[in-house]
């Protein structure tokens, strides 16, 4: 059995890392396309209007997404009708966003662009619904077969609006929000998703019981929103537009991380639903492959935060080069908030999503007070700096409360020594790297490899065993399938 779960799990990682990450990667190589063709205030903005979306997505089509998925992957159940039953959810909750959408007029700062805000938030549900039904249905190669085509398309609408209609931040949106529509276009016809909505499957308790899981993880994402963007709204405020575009940028690399653990979450999701029904079977698969992220997340935030200046240097236009002082803060964060992702898939498991509001409560208020402290000048008058440290700050403590409160839900091995150890070694090289980074030295740089590489030999052993069992999950399973 344990065979069989690890070489699930590894097929669907590597199925949704040639689907998203490559994805991913392509965008992260368009930086220097991106800050080429906007200022650093145009791209600032462009920022904030995507991240004020990802802000109303949740709250337009009430979380269904989650839902669909949640309950779809489950076997032995009418996948149809949950189907069937977001959709219509959805549909009631973007009918809600379209009667209320005057109301983002009262911001001023968005008002030329309420028209892409609304296109941008009504095709990313569209979108996600779909893609999350072919996903929890099974159809793993076609979620990330799409997952391309919409990189793809975002790339070639961006250069098309960008290069040849010069639309500026009009056209950066516009191209995201095509490349949705035209995904899901795609997803609904090859997936025949036409089968899968059958109104006589429309059903009040199925959808009660649809939004007794999804509301509570609405705010819980909104929650977690302020946590992660509202540093760069506050940044653009109390600085400056162009200083938060530096900071946006900085943001792009330790996102690699991110993305490596979204592709990852998206694959364990699966397997941790699969085990749900046996509590002691879950808790240890939990275990094993939770000392393995551990390992893998801190080495990994270690290598960006050391790299800083060089992935500046290759991805960024040497105008946005002194944004890498940003980046190994907010790899550390990024690190934590890989660790916090990983116990709140515990709540979704175990259907407790009330418990991921509560905790990414604390983290938003916790960061927007750290936020009105370190960045104003009249306060500390860190400016982004202190914006980057309020965020390892508040993912740090959400992750304390999840890590003290987990026993109650999902008893598993939360390997405490390995966690403070490494803790230390990665605070050690953001703290060498920023403070001397500052003062222009490279003391800092060659302290900090040494601690990465101590760190490496810290946790090789445990990416060793994992890469071993992996391989030897793979193996079996093909051996099982040719007999």
């Amino acid at each position: 059995m344990k065979q069989t779960r690890l070489a699930r799990l590894a097929s669907n990682t590597l199925i949704f890392t040639v689907g998203k990450f490559v994805s991913k990667l392509i965008v992260i190589f368009m930086l220097p396309f991106y800050t080429s063709y906007l200022s650093s205030a145009e791209y600032s903005t462009s920022d904030l209007i995507t991240n004020l979306c990802n802000l109303i997505i949740p709250l337009a089509c009430l979380g269904v997404s989650e839902g669909i998925f949640r309950n779809a992957a489950t076997e032995n159940v009418d996948k149809e009708s949950f189907f069937t039953n977001g959709v219509m959810l959805m549909v009631f909750g973007s009918l809600g966003f379209l009667a209320l959408s005057p109301l983002l007029n009262l911001t001023g700062y968005f008002n030329d662009y309420i028209w892409l805000i609304i296109c941008y938030v009504i095709a990313s549900n569209i979108h996600s619904v779909c893609s999350q039904y072919v996903c929890a249905i099974g159809r793993t190669k076609l979620f990330a077969g799409q997952g391309v085509l919409n990189t793809a398309l975002t790339v070639v609408l961006n250069i098309i609006f960008l290069v040849g209609f010069d639309m500026g931040i009009n056209g950066y949106v516009l191209s995201i929000v095509l490349a949705d529509l035209l995904s899901t276009v795609f997803v609904f016809f090859v997936a025949r998703l036409y089968r899968a909505f059958i109104p006589k499957k429309i059903n009040g308790a199925v959808m009660k019981d649809l939004l007794r899981f999804c509301l509570p993880l609405v705010p819980s994402t909104i929650f977690w929103w302020i946590t992660g963007v509202s540093d760069r709204y506050m940044v653009a405020y109390m600085r400056s537009d162009a200083e938060n575009g530096l900071y946006t940028a900085a943001y792009k690399i330790p996102t690699l991380l991110t993305y490596v653990v979204t592709i990852f979450n998206d694959a364990w999701k699966l397997s941790a639903v699969s085990e749900s029904e046996d509590r002691e079977k879950c808790a240890d698969f939990y275990s094993q492959i939770y000392k393995y992220y551990i390992a893998a997340m801190f080495v990994g935030g270690g290598i960006l935060s050391v790299g800083a200046q060089i992935f500046a240097k290759i991805l960024f236009a040497d105008s946005y080069y002194v944004a890498w002082i940003f980046i190994p803060v907010l790899s550390a964060a990024t690190v934590f908030t890989a660790l916090d992702t990983f116990l709140g898939s515990v709540y979704f498991t175990v259907k407790k999503t009330y418990m991921s509001l509560w905790t990414s409560l604390i983290g938003a208020v916790v960061n927007i007070g750290l936020n009105l402290i370190l960045i104003p000048d009249w306060m500390l008058g860190w400016g982004a700096m202190g914006a980057s440290v309020a965020t390892f700050a508040s993912y740090f403590l959400v992750y304390l409360i999840r890590a003290l409160t987990m026993k109650k839900f999902l008893p598993f091995k939360m390997y405490h020594g390995k966690l403070i150890i490494n803790t230390v070694l990665i605070g050690g090289i953001s703290a060498f790297m920023t403070w001397y980074g500052y003062s222009g030295q490279t003391l800092g740089l060659y302290v900090s490899i040494g601690i990465l590489l101590v760190s490496v030999v810290f946790n090789s052993r445990d990416v060793y065993i994992a890469c071993r069992q992996v391989l030897s999950s793979v193996r079996g399973k093909k051996g099982n399938s040719n007999e």
